[in-house]
């Protein structure tokens, strides 16, 4: 009985440690971090909102010094989040500098109303007494929400933004104050928790003082905001790598205006003469930023060519501004094609150990987009196929040599593809990933291996096709086909002595004829004679 109860005594006192164990760095971290002093900045200017926080934190506990700082969101938040960045502010004034720090999704610990959490991973743990400052950057998708949910030609357009004004937090907040930019000084309406004061088109909420962890204050605004709601539902961006000095671009948009709906009838005479009050939500047309040194674009869709559009091009940057065939409305659609094409020494590169890669933009062209959902496929690299596998958090590649490096969490994958006079077919690396803003819009790189014999595949499979082509002709025209002439010849044959038969058989006719003509005029003789 002895060793029973002791091995019951050892397995509970190990699940009694364990369980300590799991939330011990949270608690530690909960208690012995407070923010000194929170700034939070919310640009609502376009229907993109950016969040901009400034955090002073001070490590104030007897604790082992804090790897990690806890980010906290609601749950509602949480779905919107398009991208978090969080950087630790070094120096003071000119000098100052800022290094990026990771930032990966948490469990965190048991919180208030299923409070979702992000972990901000310290280049050096923060030691006891010891503070930074830390700036972080948070995007949020389709978080204004119109209302009216339907608006006529000359209506203005509405929206409502939902947050709090206490920032959410698992540690304790001294000091916060949440200052909110709005397109226009045109508010409805806004929840008070005070102090606030609204100036012009700013909202300010606090100074507030000593909160304690996960307070929270729902505020909810509803201010005018006729900014294009531009939004591409999905987007596929095909890059063709042709290793003869070309980079072809296509991009297939299915665009659609995010905003309220357009009711009732739409009047061109008064979107054209009244412009500043007819249709002031509606956008006619948007700008595309290209790489420099583009040539050959297009811009068309179903039905063909669109030429209302206009290029822009210097040493650095083009421009493209595209208008689509009629003014897009809240809810209205158009889907189309821009192409284009750039050097290719200009984006393909050599690496040092001899690979190739290529050094393009991830995200979408067009300016103050949300992308719901982006496909990048990378082709013309000839060769096999093997299914990819992931070396890292923004690293994935195939076992052949093609490697995506994308600095943001993507779904990569590779396929095999077949173009003109393929035989053996081009590996096609893609790139998806939901929910894409313009802060997306970085480098990215595939590398492969090249071998540059498979670019005689294609002219010495055309010149093969050329040659067996003249020889067959000069076959065709030289070579003496016996089996022609005999046919020829008996066919000749045949017909003289067709010919011969005829002729005979005509003389025997007119021999008959003959006779009978003699025998008519003897036997008229002869009776003549009886006479």
């Amino acid at each position: 009985m002895e060793a029973p109860a002791g091995l019951r005594l050892a397995l509970v006192f190990a699940v009694l440690v364990h369980l300590s164990l799991l939330p011990t760095s949270y608690s530690l971290s909960s208690q012995d971090l407070q923010i000194v002093s929170a700034e939070r900045r919310i640009d609502l200017t376009s229907h993109i909102t950016r969040v901009y926080l400034t955090l002073k934190v001070e490590n104030t506990g007897t604790s082992p010094p804090a790897s990690e700082i806890l980010l906290a969101f609601p749950p509602t938040e949480v779905d919107h989040i398009a991208l978090l960045k969080a950087a630790v502010t070094v120096g003071k004034k000119k000098k100052k500098s800022y290094l990026p720090l990771d930032v990966k999704p948490s469990e965190g610990p048991e919180a208030p109303n299923e409070t979702k959490f992000f972990t901000v991973l310290l280049l050096n743990p923060l030691s006891v007494g010891e503070s930074l400052t830390l700036e972080v950057l948070y995007v949020l998708t389709h978080s204004l929400e119109p209302f009216p949910l339907e608006i006529s030609q000359s209506e203005p357009q509405l929206v409502y933004y939902h947050d709090s004004a206490i920032l959410l937090s698992p540690y304790h907040i001294k000091q916060q104050i949440t200052v909110i930019k709005t397109p226009s000084t045109k508010v409805e309406s806004f929840s008070r928790v005070e102090p606030t004061d609204h100036a012009g088109t700013e909202l300010k909420y606090g100074p507030y003082e000593d909160r304690s962890p996960y307070s929270f204050s729902p505020i909810i605004i509803h201010f005018e905001n006729n900014n294009p709601f531009a939004v591409v539902e999905e987007l596929v961006r095909e890059v063709e790598i042709s290793h003869w000095g070309s980079l072809q671009i296509t991009e297939h948009y299915k665009l659609v205006h995010a905003g309220a709906q357009h009711k009732g009838v739409f009047s061109r005479v008064d979107y054209q003469s009244r412009p500043s009050l007819s249709g002031v939500s509606s956008f006619k047309h948007l700008i595309a930023r290209l790489p420099p040194r583009v040539h050959s674009v297009y811009y068309r869709d179903e039905i063909g060519n669109i030429s209302s559009s206009h290029l822009r091009k210097d040493s650095r940057k083009s421009e493209l501004e595209i208008e689509p065939r009629y003014p897009l409305f809240g809810g209205w659609k158009a889907t189309f094609v821009i192409g284009y094409g750039l050097p290719l020494q200009d984006f393909l590169f050599e690496s040092s150990d001899g690979r190739r890669y290529l050094n393009f933009t991830f995200g979408c062209p067009l300016a103050e987009t949300v992308v719901d959902k982006l496909t990048i496929k990378v082709g013309g690299v000839a060769g096999g196929i093997k299914k990819p596998f992931c070396h890292c958090s923004f690293s994935s590649g195939t076992k052949l040599g093609v490697e995506a490096l994308v600095v943001y969490f993507v779904s990569v994958n590779a396929l095999t593809s077949y173009s003109y006079l393929d035989v053996v077919g081009r590996t096609v690396v893609v790139l998806e990933k939901k929910n894409v803003v313009p802060e997306h819009n970085s480098p990215f790189q595939v590398y492969y291996n090249f071998n540059p014999i498979f670019m005689l595949a294609e002219p010495l499979m055309l010149a093969s096709v050329f040659f067996f082509l003249f020889v067959a002709c000069v076959a065709y025209l030289h070579i003496d086909l016996s089996i022609r002439n005999f046919i020829v010849e008996s066919f000749h044959l045949d017909y003289d002595c067709l010919v011969a038969g005829v002729l005979q058989k005509s003389n025997m006719i007119t021999n008959f004829v003959v006779h009978l003509e003699v025998m008519k005029i003897f036997q008229s003789y002869r009776f003549e004679l009886a006479k």
